[in-house]
Parts: structure tokens; C-alpha cells; sequence
């Protein structure tokens, strides 16, 4: 008698070989395809959360931050998802391009959701209320007057030289953190979670993944350009505080300890330009451009249009028309928009604009030919593949469009008819003051924000120590410190937009270092003789080529690759900035003599 379950023996093996399918290891070949496939669905999600973002950027409304936050949840959920499953090829021998484009997949977004679905829910909350915490954020003073906003406390910061008045703006604007605090917490332990998913300790170490090599060798990396620039640094420092003695006196400023924060022109001290007043050296001054562009009645689209012929000069294609079309340069007046200035690709390819809402001002001259050098990387990319529509690293986006804004010399002025004739050569020195106290004050600053991000993600910063340890670093690295005391009942870190905003900052740090030696390369290849800092490469056909070159391989090799195709080397090195800065550092040693430096 047959039994039925001989009547199923083909249905249990057709189960058998497709579990024995599952089981089989994965093979170079189905690596190919899945990176294929993953590339084609990121975009897709790239540039849906890429057009909501730019809806909700420029008309802001419930309805615009709600949409825009669903479509980040998706490419959240997606990039998780998909980075998760190219975990199955991890150890397989592939293509150096196939292994490149996984390695991008699992590093493409600055958190990873973790893989409970609830969990990666919450997180995405989580990010989105932060972020709304600090874009709400404003300081109600308890005697009635009215509410201020981060914009009127940081004028405040940048005009006052009362420091009673610029005491009461800088703790006022950090009111708005705490709240931060626990949500932080839990963030941070989510966002660990879906880092280990990957295979990361934790997200510090994610995010030090993503510079081609390994992440302890990237920390000590920028320990060594630290400790180049240092010295600078200090030397700047030391002159400052001096001149900040003069003016508010040794009972507000300690003669030889940090300085206090509330001093420095901007609310985070990153960038002290808005002090020049009080540590100008004296002598000639070099252009004033906001008059210059003011009595030449220059437009906020003609200064676009300046910045635009000056990539033209160097061999780039015109931007596409719809680029004027779509741009957002001047502040509507029927609606709130964010106004940060930041440029887009929005479909990853041809739809370029900026979004900035331009002053006919020096700063904003300067900002556009930055934004600028942000676009026409883009263009320069847009045939790579998806994956590979990035700059070599982070930094890289952030140096070439400062590398630019470092051509805007009075010679450039001069040649593009804007002034009749240049400024003598002994005013070079304000300018080169104006330049450092935005460039190399900025350094340390650059640094304390991701050291105290991943001493959290790694539990060395536990949460009962999370603003002791931030002012720690900010002795450390920047010798400041806080005006009053401080405790853990606040979250200062909280303050600055880029903590909440969960927006790697390390990028700009690189940024400030890289761009002088990418100038320094180009001036080079465009035949500059002379002082770096008196360089412009506009019109120059072989610096031209050279920076075409290097932005059009977009992410597609390590970052040391590109930095040798520009400069001829494959470290980044930071003497050409200790070089640009040269003058002005030898004046600082004479000003500094008999001073006790360091704090």
C-alpha cells in the first residue's frame, strides 16, 4: 500500500533545494547585482527626500515639515534595509568598484536605523523633533520683552561690547537645549544600535569608517594636523585675548587663562570676524567691497553672475538656465523660508540651484562663490555613477568652494572691473587678519564638536557628564570657557545646530585645512609667483583642467587618489595654510613678545 506522503515528495524537494538556494554563499556575481539594484532604488529615495526637503526649506508650514520628514524616514528606512543585506558579502573577494559602492551604501546616511522596526521608528522621531527643538528655538525674557530669535542674539554677539548684554544673549540662546537632553540620550542609544547592525562599535566610529582608511588611524590623523596648526592658533589667540584685556579689562578677561566665550563676535566662538574692530592692526585697510558692490548698484543676481563666470574662467560649463530659474537669491516676502545659505542637486544630475537669501555685502560675495564651488562639483560628477555623486570625501565638497572664496582677492577685484586699482601692498595685512580670525579661529572649533560626539557614541562621555565633558574640550582644544557656570542641568552642545541636527562636523575641519592646499596647488599649476595669500587662479586654463579633473571623479576613488591628481601629494598636509598666514604670523610674534601665551 503507497502512502501519501509519497504523493508530496516533490513539493518537500522543491522546499529542500530552495532552502539549500538560501543556504548556498553569496557570489561576486549576485554582489553585482544587488549594488545594481540598491543604486537605482537610493536614488529614487535621494531625490524624493531631496525635492521635499527643498519644498519644506522654502515655503515652511506644518504640512511641508511633515512631508518632508516622511520622505526622511523613508530613505532612512531604505538605506538601513539595504545596507543590513550587503552584509552578506561582506568577506567576499570583488571588484574593487563593487566593494566600493557597498562600503558607500552602509556609510551613505550619518545614522543607521536600527533593525526593529519600532526602534528605527522612534529614532527617526527622535531626529526629527531635535531638529524642530532647535529651529523653534527662541529666549523669552522674564521681565516681558519680547522673544528673541538665534538671529537677533547673534547680532547682538556680533554688535555689543557690553558684556552684560552679551552675557545675557549667550546664556538666553541656551535656554533652548535642555529640553534636548534625554531625547539626546535616547537617541544616541538607538543610533548605536543601528551602527552595530552594520558591524560599527558604535557611530562615532561609523562615521570615521567613511574616510578610506581605518577609523583610529583617521583620529590620529587630525591629532597630527592639529598639532601643525596649533601654534598658530595659540599665537592668534594670545594677541586677541590681549586686546580683549584692554578693552573689557583683567576682571572680565583672565590675562593669561581661556577666554571667555561671550566675547568672540559669535555664539558658538567658532569665527571671530565680527571682533575686527577691536584687534585690527592698524596701517592701510584693504577694499571695503560691500561699498564698492553697493555704489555699483550690483544686484544679488548679477553677483551670482560674477561668481558663475568665474568657473566659466576656468573652463567649466555655464550653469543650465533652469538653475535661475529655481534658485532662491533673495528673501520672499510673502513667506518663511530658510535662509542658510546651502546649494542643491536636486535630481543628482542637472537640476543645480542655490538657496540663499543674498545681502549685497562683501561676506555674501564671498558666500556665493563658495556655494558656487558646491554646484559645479556636482555638475562636475553627475555622469558617475549614483553612488559615486559625491566629492571624494566630505571635505572635499566643503574645501573646493572655500578654495574658490580664497581667489576673491583685490587683484581678481581688479581684474574683473569691480575695483579701478588695488589697495598698497602693506594693507594685506588687515586682510590677512580678517582671514584668520574667521580661518584659523574656526580651527579647534572644528575639531571639539565630533571629539565630543564620538567620546558620547563610544560611553567614554557618559550622559551625567555630557557638558562637562564639552567644556572640557573647548578648554582643551580652543582655550575658552564659559562665562558662568555651567552644570549638568544643561546641554550646551545642544546649542549648536549641527548636535541636534545629528550633521557630521569633521568635514569642515578637513574643509579648512585642504583648501589652502589645494590653492596652493592650483596657484602653482596657474604659474603664481609671490605670496600664496596674493593669488587668485581666475582665467587660468591649467589650473582649470586640473580641478575639472579632480571634481569629475566625484567618490569614485579614495580621497588620497584625488588629493594626488590635485596636489602631487597623498597626505593632507597643512603647511600651505601656516604658509598663506606667513606675514601675519611673523607680526603676531612681535606683538606677542613678552606676553605669557597658552591658558
Amino acid at each position: 500500500m503507497l502512502r501519501a506522503p509519497a504523493r508530496i515528495a516533490p513539493f518537500v524537494l522543491v522546499l529542500s533545494l530552495a532552502a539549500a538556494a538560501l543556504a548556498a554563499p553569496p557570489t561576486p556575481e549576485q554582489a553585482a547585482r544587488f549594488v545594481e539594484e540598491a543604486e537605482a532604488r537610493l536614488l529614487q529615495a535621494w531625490i524624493r527626500a531631496e525635492r521635499a526637503a527643498w519644498v519644506q526649506a522654502n515655503f515652511i508650514t506644518e504640512d511641508t515639515q511633515a512631508i518632508a520628514a516622511e520622505a526622511h524616514a523613508e530613505l532612512l528606512r531604505l538605506t538601513g534595509e539595504l545596507a543590513r543585506e550587503s552584509a552578506r558579502f561582506d568577506g567576499l573577494d570583488l571588484p574593487p568598484v563593487v566593494r566600493r559602492k557597498l562600503t558607500r551604501i552602509k556609510l551613505s546616511l550619518p545614522l543607521a536605523a536600527p533593525p526593529d522596526p519600532r526602534a528605527a521608528a522612534e529614532l527617526a522621531s527622535l531626529a526629527s523633533e531635535l531638529e524642530a527643538l532647535y529651529g523653534k528655538g527662541r529666549w523669552c525674557p522674564d521681565d516681558g520683552r519680547d522673544c528673541l530669535d538665534l538671529g537677533a542674539l547673534s547680532r547682538i554677539l556680533a554688535r555689543s561690547r557690553k558684556p552684560d548684554e552679551l552675557l545675557e544673549a549667550w546664556v538666553g540662546w541656551r535656554t533652548i537645549s535642555p529640553p534636548m537632553r534625554p531625547k539626546y540620550r535616547r537617541f544616541v542609544e538607538l543610533g548605536n544600535e543601528g551602527a552595530r547592525a552594520l558591524g560599527f562599535p558604535d557611530l562615532g566610529a561609523m562615521w570615521r569608517a567613511g574616510y578610506d582608511m581605518p577609523p583610529d588611524a583617521f583620529a590620529a590623523e587630525l591629532e597630527r594636523l592639529w598639532s601643525r596648526v596649533r601654534p598658530l592658533y595659540e599665537k592668534l589667540h594670545c594677541y586677541v585675548r590681549s586686546r580683549l584685556v584692554a578693552t573689557y579689562g583683567p576682571e572680565v578677561v583672565p590675562p593669561d587663562g581661556p577666554i571667555p566665550a561671550h566675547l568672540l563676535g559669535n555664539m558658538w566662538a567658532q569665527e571671530w570676524g565680527n571682533i575686527y574692530d577691536l584687534v585690527a592692526p592698524g596701517g592701510p585697510e584693504g577694499v571695503d567691497l560691500t561699498a564698492v558692490l553697493r555704489e555699483r548698484k550690483i544686484s544679488p543676481e548679477q553677483m551670482v553672475r560674477i561668481g558663475e563666470r568665474f568657473f566659466v574662467s576656468l573652463g567649466f560649463d555655464p550653469l543650465p538656465e533652469t538653475f535661475w530659474k529655481r534658485s532662491l537669491l533673495t528673501r520672499p516676502r510673502d513667506r518663511d523660508v530658510v535662509c542658510h545659505a546651502s546649494a542643491w542637486a536636486v535630481d543628482f544630475a542637472d537640476d543645480l540651484r542655490i538657496k540663499m537669501c543674498i545681502d549685497v555685502t562683501a561676506e555674501d560675495f564671498v558666500t556665493i562663490h563658495h556655494e558656487l564651488g558646491h554646484v559645479f562639483y556636482y555638475q562636475a560628477y553627475r555622469d558617475q555613477d549614483p553612488l559615486f555623486r559625491a566629492g571624494a570625501n566630505d571635505g572635499f565638497h566643503e574645501a573646493v568652494g572655500d578654495t574658490i572664496a580664497l581667489s576673491v582677492t583685490p587683484a581678481y577685484l581688479e581684474t574683473i572691473g569691480l575695483i579701478d586699482r588695488r589697495p598698497p601692498a602693506d594693507a594685506a595685512l588687515s586682510e590677512l587678519m580678517r582671514r584668520a580670525l574667521d580661518k584659523v579661529a574656526f580651527l579647534p572649533f572644528g575639531l571639539v564638536i565630533d571629539s565630543w560626539r564620538w567620546k558620547v557614541f563610544s560611553g567614554e562621555i557618559p550622559p551625567e557628564r555630557y557638558n562637562a565633558g564639552w567644556w572640557e574640550l573647548r578648554r582643551r582644544y580652543q582655550g575658552i570657557a564659559p562665562p558662568v557656570a555651567r552644570s549638568e542641568r544643561d546641554f550646551d552642545p545642544g546649542a549648536k545646530y549641527h548636535v541636534p541636527a545629528n550633521t557630521p562636523y569633521t568635514r569642515y575641519f578637513l574643509a579648512a585645512i585642504l583648501q589652502f592646499q589645494f590653492h596652493r596647488a592650483l596657484c602653482r599649476a596657474a604659474g603664481h609667483e609671490g605670496p600664496l595669500h596674493e593669488c587668485s587662479i581666475y582665467g587660468s586654463e591649467e589650473a582649470g583642467r586640473r580641478l575639472r579633473r579632480v571634481l569629475a571623479l566625484g567618490a569614485s576613488r579614495p580621497w588620497q587618489d584625488a588629493l594626488y591628481e590635485m596636489t602631487g601629494e597623498r597626505t593632507i598636509d597643512a603647511s600651505a595654510l601656516v604658509e598663506y598666514f606667513a606675514p601675519l604670523e611673523r607680526w603676531l610674534d612681535e606683538q606677542n613678545r613678552g606676553r605669557t601665551c597658552g591658558w
